[in-house]
């Protein structure tokens, strides 16, 4: 039946998705690696993202300095030249050949965290400096107010800013293929190379990134809308 609607396709649009067909379970698999690609990015990030924040906001400027720098440089270059020099370029500098997905996955979590941490410092710049003020009138230091009285204030805010990283990044996890990881965008590319078609399985893969992000927003605002409902507070 599959097979019919296809063929039905690719006669009314001039089309070769048959071709396609056959490898579209190899197409398929590559949905675990490019999530893979997209979430232990994102968890990491999301830890050093919130370290780098708090280092950003100390009043020890030379901690101030270098995260300044780290997060300049991370959102002032193209990751795909990032991820090239963690690749390609590391091996000539210290003589060890790092595998493609350790070098995809260090690029991508430093590059999301140099986001994510410009993310929090942006919510925490917006809690009222009075909550700072109580905190240090109950005898607590800066990192303890951060920790137990701002972050729990901030996370809510952000949310909406972690999606849009979250599916930036992605979007961003197409890159990897560059490197030879096995994710969507490499596999087909293979097998637009075997089967000397093009468009038919880039559309696919498109499709497919689509689906991934729509469904990744519809779970993330079905959560805020849950948690809304808890609070009793309407959207």
């Amino acid at each position: 039946m599959l097979d019919g609607f296809v063929t039905t396709i690719d006669q009314a649009m001039g089309l070769n998705f048959t071709a396609v067909l056959p490898s579209l379970p190899f197409l398929l698999a590559g949905i675990g690696t490019t999530l893979l690609y997209t979430f232990i990015p994102l968890t990491i990030g999301l830890f050093l993202g919130m370290i780098l924040s708090g280092m950003r906001l100390t009043r020890h400027p030379l901690l101030r300095g270098v995260v300044t720098v780290y997060v300049s440089i991370f959102r002032g270059t193209p990751i795909l030249v990032q991820l090239a020099l963690i690749y390609f370029a590391t091996p000539q500098l210290t003589g060890y050949e790092i595998p493609a997905f350790q070098a995809g996955i260090l690029s991508l979590s430093l590059n999301s965290a140099a986001y994510i941490s410009e993310i929090f410092r942006g919510g925490i710049r917006a809690v009222h400096k009075g909550q700072w003020e109580a905190a240090a009138t109950l005898g607590l230091t800066r990192t303890q107010t951060l920790k137990k009285v701002i972050f729990p204030q901030v996370i809510p805010q952000v949310i909406p800013a972690l999606v849009n990283e979250s599916v930036d990044l992605l979007k961003e996890s197409a890159l990897v293929s560059t490197i030879g990881a096995w994710d969507l965008m490499r596999r087909a590319n293979m097998i637009a190379a075997e089967k000397y078609v093009f468009f038919e399985p880039l559309l696919i893969v498109a499709l497919i990134y689509y689906i991934l992000v729509m469904i990744l927003t519809a779970t993330v605002h079905t959560l805020e809308q849950w948690r809304a409902k808890k609070k009793g507070v309407r959207l």
